[in-house]
């Protein structure tokens, strides 16, 4: 009896955590550059003293779905997509680097170039910063950014910096706690030549609103179930309990 329950119970348990997954997928449909994250559930057996013949059900989140989202134009001259496979590197907020396909660049008042998420976006050189003042940047599609000073003529020209562009594999990176990847080995991935980003477009999300919400309906079924399956078994063991007092 206790294997039913336990059972029953710990799908319950796990249910809820993919609902939560699900759930951060659908708040993220618009967030540029996001990439949806996986779940996938499989038993576990419980060891302990004796055989391990008891399971357990666990939700695992082995990888995220790698696929690009849609190219958005915007027509800012700070906005960059990456085109294909390919990551901008920015700075952690721990100093280290890491990378995104959030293109929504802006500066602040010291010219430090940072993304949406107010992380800086890293250089050949470490974090860019602008000469300020400037009346117009460009970004080529090598990640390549020009500048016109303030008050300079329209064919003055200066570059100032180069965007660290990387493309590791997708299969070697893995997501942290603040929402950006690095590699799994914990190294810092080396700029690619052959990586261009499209200037004034951003990369959409890649969450498919519908499937997601298709899901979190399933996922409530499910745990309607196993909870169904815990009071089977709350009623099974009253039952026993009553024919072992009858006799």
């Amino acid at each position: 009896m206790d294997k039913f329950l336990y059972i029953a119970m710990t799908g319950a348990k796990q249910g809820m955590n993919e609902l939560a997954v699900r759930a951060n997928n659908l708040a993220n449909a618009n967030t540029d550059g996001f990439k949806s994250e996986m779940a996938q559930a499989r038993s576990m057996q419980a060891f302990g003293e004796g055989m391990p013949s008891r399971v357990f059900s666990m939700i695992e989140s082995p990888s995220a779905n790698f696929k690009n989202g849609p190219i958005q134009t915007t027509g800012r001259e700070l906005d960059v997509a990456v085109k294909g496979d390919g990551w901008l590197a920015v700075q952690a907020a721990d100093g280290s680097e890491a990378y995104t396909r959030a293109g929504s660049l802006k500066f602040d008042s010291t010219g430090l170039l940072v993304n949406s998420s107010n992380r800086a976006v890293m250089g050949d050189a470490g974090p860019i910063v602008l000469p300020l003042p400037i009346d117009k940047v460009h970004i080529s599609s090598d990640g390549i950014i020009s500048v016109r000073p303030q008050g300079a003529t329209a064919d003055v020209i200066e570059e100032v910096a180069r965007i660290k562009l990387v493309n590791p594999g997708n299969s070697e990176m893995m997501r942290g706690e603040d929402g950006l990847f690095r590699l799994k080995s914990g190294e810092v991935a080396a700029k690619d030549p052959s990586v261009h980003v499209e200037s004034g477009a951003v990369e959409g999300s890649n969450v498919n609103a519908v499937h997601e919400m298709v899901e979190m309906i399933n996922i409530q079924r499910q745990y309607e179930m196993q909870v169904k399956m815990m009071k089977n078994a709350e009623e099974i063991d009253q039952a026993s309990s009553s024919l072992l007092r009858v006799s």
